[in-house]
């Protein structure tokens, strides 16, 4: 070939051939793509289904346990062993009352008991139109069990209620020392799954609970409840007609059908009918042996067809690239002797552009650096300002903590101008009767003026504990020495204001994770604010309380006062919002307490008492580790406040 001559174009017959290889080669690439995705897919989906089975089943098999224990404990209580020895005498009232006392305790739906003859004598819903008593259960199996000697169980539809739920029975003996005694009644308890049903509607599947007859008792949908799983047979039907295990229902079949068995276990299904019928979903089953039931779970197949999808969609993006390479490359093959042909002024260009391209990376370069340093005095300037933020808002609360002192100032003035003018007076007294020679009564006037000098030291004491800055690092604290401390500092005003203190909170002490300093100031300003707004109630009420769960404490500060105006509520935690009139007050007391209980990890909550008046509720982090170890503050604070008080609540 002749330099300077075009290469040869393909045929038109060839061109074809390659469209059609290109084309077969994009479906099958694409089609591989989806599979690979697909079984990736339904692996991972398989997974989260068993978790989620697998828990489930175990909060199923919790629920319903959990009660096995109540038939047993009632049967062996005596009042129910005098009623059924003789219940035509005896009223029946009371034991109702006491199987609806326990049925209301231990969240159950209904406690009944039968004799002998599997006749109603008593029970929890004596007072409801569907009542129990006076109803013959010798066809439900849980009777046969319990009159047999042993502990039933049983699920079904209830006879009165049409309710489904789950029975657990025990005998009762009124004689059982004897070899031959036999049961002379049974103690039931029925046990509703409404609840269970209801956790189970959060859960993106669908779940089922079928029987050893394959009709589905419990499931997530309402609509496939009382429908069997598989078409019955005409003897199956027939069988649970007799038992009357789930009354008049039709049992209809759900409709499912198996689209794909798979050797692990699990299946894709479908259905025909029903309000699953729009979908299909990856099924697995785990037996419940306790109750001989089976549990199913239905996931739908939805991600698993996104993700087939998806990867066939980048499977086809990427070969299009893969060909589009190819095209490219072909068509370099095509131009290279036209590239040849300005080979030397293609090499200027690029060493010029290559030139350019230095100075352009080395301007670059020098624009990086610059913007690197400012980023550099940037984060420097703003940690520096964080670190002047925190400094203020620390003073700004040391500020607050002296704005307290300054308001409970005329208080502590009037605790120490008594002590002052006793020791003056037994100072004059003890110069007189040194005058008279009289040394014991010296003697005694010197020792109350050691005790009132020691009585000015505690209060000063509280003043300079209360004054002082926290620490940095959280630890054990006290709640109820933290509420002593305070109201230490309101003795004054407590005892002139004839406030009635209420402390609700149990016997042993409640810590918190948390600063006592911090702490102390939060309850101190809750309880001034709380003074404040009791000063025009007749009869002044502050209530103190302490409540504790597994991980948390709530700490309550309620009184009886005017309560907080709804259109106040949502402000109250705001910088400089304020009620009070001018010059009483600047508004941040509740604003750095709120920000001095986040900053401990928990929150503070402002809302009205139902019977009148404010509550303040502190919800802080409980501390595990501490049972009645004291903290270092609570050693050092002095005896508790004579408050006007009353009997403490405890939990």
């Amino acid at each position: 070939m002749r330099a300077g001559t075009p290469p040869p174009r393909l045929s038109r017959r060839w061109r074809r051939l390659l469209i059609l290889l290109a084309s077969l080669g994009l479906v099958l690439s694409m089609w591989q793509a989806a599979q690979l995705a697909r079984e990736q897919a339904l692996q991972s989906l398989q997974q989260d289904a068993e978790n989620e089975l697998r828990l489930s089943a175990e909060g199923l098999v919790g629920h319903l346990s959990r009660h096995e224990y109540l038939p047993r404990l009632l049967a062996s209580r005596e009042g129910v062993k005098r009623f059924l020895s003789n219940p035509g005498d005896l009223d029946p009232m009371p034991l109702n009352l006491l199987l609806d006392r326990f049925r209301a305790i231990a969240g159950v739906s209904d406690i009944y008991l039968l004799d002998r003859n599997a006749d109603t004598l008593a029970a929890s819903n004596w007072h409801r139109p569907d009542t129990f008593i006076g109803q013959n259960y010798a066809f439900r199996s849980y009777y046969q069990d319990a009159i047999a000697g042993r502990h039933g169980r049983f699920f079904g539809l209830g006879v009165q209620s049409r309710e489904r739920g789950y029975y657990f029975s025990a005998p009762v003996w009124l004689d059982d020392t004897a070899p031959d005694a036999t049961p002379d009644g049974v103690l039931v308890i029925k046990i509703l799954l409404d609840t269970v049903e209801n956790n189970w509607a959060d859960q993106e599947a669908e779940l089922l609970v079928t029987d050893q007859d394959a009709v589905i008792f419990m499931a997530s949908h309402p609509e496939l409840r009382m429908r069997a799983l598989y078409p019955l047979s005409e003897g199956t039907h027939a069988s649970l007609r007799d038992t009357r295990r789930y009354a008049d229902q039709p049992l209809t079949p759900s409709g499912i059908r198996v689209l794909e068995p798979r050797g692990d276990a699990s299946r894709l299904v479908g259905f025909d009918q029903g309000p699953l019928a729009a979908g299909s979903y990856l099924s697995l089953s785990r037996p419940l042996d306790t109750f001989g039931w089976d549990m199913h779970i239905l996931k739908p197949l939805t991600p698993v067809f996104r993700a087939q999808w998806l990867s066939a969609l980048l499977a086809g993006g990427l070969y299009g690239v893969v060909m589009l390479g190819g095209g490219i490359g072909w068509q370099r093959l095509r131009l290279r002797r036209e590239r040849e042909q300005f080979a030397e002024r293609e090499r200027r260009t690029l060493a010029q552009a290559r030139d350019e391209l230095e100075r352009n990376v080395q301007r670059r370069t020098h624009d990086l650096v610059e913007t690197n340093r400012r980023l550099s005095d940037e984060i420097d300037e703003r940690r520096h300002a964080e670190e002047r933020l925190r400094q203020t808002r620390d003073e700004l609360i040391q500020a607050a903590k002296l704005a307290v002192l300054g308001q409970l100032a005329a208080g502590i003035n009037h605790e120490l101008n008594q002590p002052l003018a006793a020791i003056r007076a037994y100072a004059e007294n003890a110069r007189t009767f040194l005058e008279r020679e009289r040394p014991e009564a010296v003697a005694g006037n010197l020792e109350q003026i050691v005790e009132l000098t020691s009585r000015m030291a505690d209060i000063s004491a509280q003043l300079r504990q209360f004054s002082r800055k926290s620490g940095d690092r959280p630890s054990a604290v006290s709640v109820s020495a933290c509420f002593d401390y305070a109201l230490r500092l309101f003795q004054t005003r407590l005892r002139d204001a004839a406030v009635t203190v209420k402390r609700h909170w149990p016997e042993e002490e409640v810590w918190v994770h948390a600063d006592p300093v911090r702490l102390e100031q939060v309850l101190v300003n809750l309880i001034g604010n709380a003074l404040q707004a009791m000063a025009d109630t007749p009869e002044p009420c502050l209530c103190l309380s302490i409540e504790r769960d597994a991980g948390q404490v709530t700490i309550g500060v309620a009184d009886n006062g005017p309560g907080i105006a709804k259109a106040h509520l949502a402000k109250v935690f705001e910088p400089f919002f304020t009620t009070k009139s001018r010059g009483s007050g600047l508004g941040l007391g509740l604003s750095i307490s709120s920000r001095i209980i986040d900053d401990l990890g928990g929150r503070l909550v402002a809302t009205n008492r139902d019977g009148g008046g404010a509550l303040f509720s502190i919800v802080l982090p409980r501390d595990t580790q501490t049972t009645t170890r004291p903290t270092a503050r609570a050693l050092a604070s002095p005896e508790a406040p004579d408050t006007p008080e009353e009997t403490p609540d405890h939990a």
